[in-house]
C-alpha cells in the first residue's frame, strides 16, 4: 500500500503555472497516466503524464536524457502506445517513474528547459485507450444502488442475502469499452413490456448511464494463485471514471437467472487519465461494514483495509442534451456521490476475484458498480433519480427526462479534497447518445 511521501508534500508547486490554480485536477500532485497523440495526426499513441493544462510526451522525455536507471526504464514502457507493459512493472517502477517526474516539474527544477521542449497543450491533443483491456469485471458494490434498483425490479425482495456477505460481479464485455469522447448508437434487443405476452425485438428505450470508478490492474497474478487483502493494491496500477450505459428494459427481461447481457456489453466509456494509486495516498480513509451486518469474512478482512482502505473521491454526473447544446448551454448538473459509500473497498474486490485461483493481467479493468450515496439526490443513475420512469427530471431549459434521448451527452467528473492535501482530479468521462443505425 503507497504511503505519503515528498511527492505529496502540499506545499510542492511547478514550475508550470496552470499546475498550481487549485482548480487544476492535474497539480504536480496528481501526474495521472494517459495514451494521446496530437489532434488529427497520423501519429501512433504514446504514453503521456498531465501537469496542468500540458501533457508530458514520455516519449520525448525518454529521449531526453534526463534520466536514469529505474525511472528511465518505466518512463520508456510508459512511452510505448499502450500502458500494459508499464503497469506490469510493478510499485518499485511506478513510484521510481512518479518521483522522477515529481523532480523535473517541481518549480527551481534545472531541468524546466529540456522538460518543457516535451510538453503537448492538452487542448492540442487527442486520446486513445490507455491500455488494451484484455478482461473487463464490473461489480455492484455500493449498497444504495443495489437496495434501490432491486427494489424497482424485485419489490418483494429487493436485496439478496448474499449482497452482504459476498463482493457481487459480472464478467463484462472489454471490446465496447471507449475513452472519453466515445459516442454509441441506440442499442436494440429483446424487450417485454408487463402486458405483453410475447417479447418483442425493439429499440431500448430505457437507456441509462451508471456513475462509476474504474479500477486497473497492473501487476496480475498466475493461474491458481491468490492475492491476499493486505497485498492486493500492490496489483492495482490507478483509478479512472466510469461509464457504464445500460439499457433497462432490455436488462429487466434478461437479467435472470444468469445477469446482464447485452443491456450492458454495447458501450462503456472511461476517462482517458489512470490516477495512480500512489496519488490516492492522502485521500484514505477507514472502512467498516455497520455493525448490525455480517462482517467481512477473514480473507476479506484485516486492519489495513479497515483503517485505510477506503479512497475519499468526490463524483458528479451531468447532463447536456442536443438542444442544450444548439443553445450553447452547458451541461447541467443531475447528481453528486462519493466513492466513501462502496459497501467493498478496492482491495476486497481484488483479492475476491483471485480467491478461487483466477489470474488478473496488466490492464485488466474492474468496474466499481454504480456508486449511488445513501440519499435520493445522489443517485448514480437515472432509473433512481426518475424512480423507475414515474417521476420525469426537469432540466434547467424545460426539457424533461426520464432516461436517455438521442443527442444526450453524459458527462462524469471525479476529484478527491481533503484539507492538508492538495486537491487533485480525474479529468472527464464525456459520451454521447447517437441514434439506432437503421
Amino acid at each position: 500500500m503507497p504511503t505519503l511521501n515528498e511527492t505529496h508534500n502540499p506545499q510542492l508547486t511547478s514550475w508550470l503555472t496552470s499546475a498550481n490554480s487549485g482548480r487544476s485536477d492535474f497539480p504536480i500532485q496528481n501526474l495521472p497516466f494517459a495514451c494521446f497523440r496530437k489532434h488529427g495526426s497520423a501519429d501512433e499513441l504514446r504514453g503521456g503524464v498531465a501537469i496542468g493544462d500540458q501533457i508530458v510526451d514520455l516519449k520525448a522525455l525518454s529521449q531526453a536524457g534526463l534520466l536514469s536507471g529505474l525511472a528511465q526504464a518505466g518512463v520508456e514502457a510508459a512511452a510505448e502506445s499502450s500502458l500494459n507493459n508499464f503497469m506490469s512493472l510493478g510499485n518499485e517502477t511506478w513510484s521510481a517513474v512518479r518521483a522522477a517526474l515529481s523532480a523535473l516539474l517541481k518549480a527551481g527544477a534545472s531541468e524546466e528547459e529540456a522538460v518543457r521542449a516535451c510538453l503537448l497543450p492538452q487542448a492540442d491533443a487527442e486520446y486513445g485507450m490507455p491500455c488494451q483491456v484484455g478482461d473487463y469485471t464490473d461489480f455492484y458494490s455500493s449498497v444504495y444502488h443495489a437496495s434501490s434498483v432491486g427494489a424497482l425490479f424485485r419489490p418483494d425482495n429487493p436485496l439478496l442475502p448474499n449482497y452482504k456477505w459476498v463482493p457481487i460481479a459480472y464478467h463484462g464485455r472489454a471490446s465496447s469499452i471507449g475513452v472519453s469522447g466515445q459516442s454509441f448508437p441506440r442499442p436494440q434487443g429483446q424487450l417485454k413490456a408487463p402486458d405483453a405476452s410475447v417479447p418483442s425485438l425493439g429499440l431500448s428505450k430505457r437507456l441509462d448511464y451508471e456513475l462509476e470508478m474504474g479500477i486497473f490492474i497492473g501487476s496480475g497474478n498466475a493461474l491458481g494463485t491468490t492475492i491476499g487483502i493486505d497485498q492486493a493494491e500492490d496489483h492495482v496500477f490507478g483509478l479512472c471514471l466510469f461509464n457504464d450505459w445500460s439499457a433497462r428494459d432490455i436488462q429487466a427481461w434478461e437479467y435472470q437467472p444468469l445477469g446482464p447481457f447485452l443491456a450492458k456489453n454495447f458501450a462503456s466509456t472511461i476517462s482517458p487519465w489512470i490516477v495512480t494509486v500512489e496519488a490516492l495516498a492522502p485521500f484514505r480513509g477507514s472502512f467498516s461494514h455497520p455493525a448490525e451486518d455480517p462482517q467481512p469474512l477473514p480473507y476479506l478482512s484485516s486492519e489495513q483495509n479497515s483503517s485505510e482502505g477506503s479512497f475519499d473521491i468526490n463524483l458528479a454526473c451531468l447532463l447536456q442534451t442536443e438542444g442544450m447544446r444548439e443553445a450553447g448551454q452547458d451541461a447541467t448538473p443531475l447528481s453528486q456521490s462519493s466513492f466513501t459509500h462502496s459497501y467493498w473497498t478496492v482491495a476486497q474486490m481484488v483479492t475476491h476475484h483471485t480467491v478461487n485461483g483466477c489470474n488478473l493481467n496488466p490492464g485488466d479493468l474492474l468496474g466499481t458498480g454504480t456508486q449511488s450515496g445513501p440519499n435520493h439526490e445522489e443517485a448514480g443513475s437515472l432509473l433512481e433519480l426518475s424512480r423507475g420512469g414515474k417521476e420525469a427530471i426537469t432540466l434547467p431549459n424545460g426539457e424533461k427526462r426520464t432516461f436517455l434521448e438521442d443527442g444526450d451527452t453524459v458527462v462524469m467528473h471525479g476529484y478527491c479534497s481533503r484539507e492538508g492535501a492538495v486537491r487533485i482530479g480525474f479529468g472527464e468521462a464525456v459520451g454521447t447518445v447517437l441514434p439506432a443505425r437503421t
